[in-house]
């Protein structure tokens, strides 16, 4: 069974390889598995095939060394719910509904949360089309949207919760033997596969084993900031179990991996000096929940043995695009709005210069009314990034999130800043008005105007 599995694969390889270097969207008639990877609350830094000194991705260094990696990938929202949602649709949070996280942070959360489920079901997704073109699906890990059963999946362990069963969040920490059998089993059926690992790692509670944690502790060094650490690697190595199973099982070469970040996360230091920190709980300001590099931005990788090619790339990608990238490697076509692209079509990824996205309130969403919580709408062109400032409504606890940004408008070069260090609005005000049309052609805010201007820096 197995020799004829992997004799297709030969048969269809150079047909594959042909496609994949041309400037089309390919089909494929012996349909890959496909296995998305999602970190959740991970800096887009803290990799370290990303750069970072100190935290150890082995793993994921692996794949990367293997994999199309895309340095500057973005997501459509800084919060796990709407930026989850935009993934598995392919649109933004102001076209699929799903905002915020709650519609109440505290009261009635599954019955409020009723009518933004109802809307966002009502859009197709990757995950529905997949099974309906003859694959298995299974969820793992943090789900948002009602049981695995709502969202398409055949197979999976969401059942009830805000973001899941405590089995399907113990994922990773307490292995991963649900979704080895399940590749198991689809291999005896001989069916592909598609698998959402989604581990709520390094998410918080941040409870990372005792050999990890003693080895990111220094005499200097905060305990939150070795703990997140520590969870990063902890992240890591359950990535490997996953990919160690993969090729363990011989079926690399017929298994595309993707790989992506819900939103950033900076751990607060213990350390700090900025009084602004007393307003946070376990994060750093201009990480999650913000439009800034640190809540948007994550490393984007495809692997796909002798189809996708390998190595860096500067060129945008972002969460709207896996849509089309699995459709494509499905041989499936997608929705006709969508607006993102297929990874893989070098001529798409070569036009794309410009990339957006949208900040709402944590929670207080309104389905009919998406704007109604609008923080922020932020462009980046080129190396060029505006970040526009709405005052949308807002009363929950995490209101703090956003107050202390009071500035219209926020300019950045991040080829020459990264890390968002100097607000260039005032000295380049014919960028911050080239890029103010692109985002009002975007998407245009009906209900909500600009935060009137005022002084100061957050």
């Amino acid at each position: 069974m197995q020799t004829l599995f992997l004799s297709r694969v030969k048969v269809l390889f150079p047909i594959l390889l042909l496609l994949a270097n041309s400037d089309i969207t390919f089909a494929v008639k012996q349909s890959p598995n496909i296995v998305l990877i999602l970190s959740d609350d991970q800096a887009w830094s803290d990799y370290g095939f990303m750069g970072h000194e100190d935290i150890e991705t082995p793993n994921l260094d692996r794949l990367a060394s293997r994999s199309k990696v895309f340095r500057r990938g973005y997501v459509a929202s800084p919060l796990c719910r709407p930026s989850l949602a935009s993934m598995v649709t392919g649109l933004y949070p102001f076209d699929h509904g799903v905002t915020g996280n709650d519609v109440d942070g505290r009261n009635n959360r599954e019955k409020l949360d009723i009518p933004v489920q109802e809307q966002f079901h009502q859009h197709p997704s990757f995950i529905k089309d997949l099974v309906k073109n003859g694959y298995l699906a299974h969820q793992s890990g943090k789900w948002w949207e009602g049981s695995h059963f709502d969202g398409g999946f055949t197979h999976g362990m969401k059942l009830n919760g805000r973001h899941g069963s405590r089995e399907s969040l113990s994922i990773g920490r307490e292995g991963i033997e649900s979704i080895k059998s399940f590749i198991d089993s689809s291999l005896t059926d001989q069916k592909p596969f598609f698998i959402w690992y989604a581990p709520f790692l390094p998410h918080t509670p941040h409870n990372p084993p005792v050999r990890l944690l003693e080895k990111y502790r220094k005499p200097k060094r905060a305990m939150d900031v070795a703990k997140y650490y520590a969870m990063c690697e902890w992240f890591d190595e359950t990535c490997g179990e996953l990919i160690n199973h993969v090729d363990k099982k011989e079926i690399s070469e017929n298994t595309m991996i993707l790989y992506i970040c819900d939103n950033g996360w900076t751990a607060k230091s213990e350390n700090t000096e900025d009084p602004n920190q007393k307003m946070w709980n376990g994060f750093s300001i201009r990480s999650k929940g913000s439009p800034y590099e640190n809540g948007i931005r994550t490393p984007i990788m495809v692997s796909w043995p002798g189809v996708s090619e390998t190595g860096e790339s500067d060129a945008f990608a972002h969460a709207i695009d896996l849509y089309p990238t699995i459709a494509a490697a499905a041989g499936i076509k997608p929705p006709s709005n969508l607006p993102g692209i297929n990874l893989l079509d070098k001529k798409a990824a070569r036009k794309r210069d410009t990339v957006y996205g949208v900040t709402h309130a944590i929670h207080n969403m309104t389905v009919a009314d998406p704007d109604n919580t609008l923080q922020y709408l932020w462009c980046i062109e080129n190396e060029w990034k505006l970040i526009a400032r709405y005052h949308g409504s807002d009363t929950t606890k995490y209101k703090n999130v956003h107050i202390w940004d009071t500035a219209p408008y926020r300019l950045y070069n991040l080829k020459k800043d990264p890390h968002e260090k100097n607000d260039l609005a005032n000295s380049h005000p014919e960028i911050v008005e080239c890029l103010k049309k692109k985002i009002e052609t975007w998407h245009t805010v009906k209900s909500k105007n600009l935060l009137k201007q005022k002084t100061g820096q957050p």
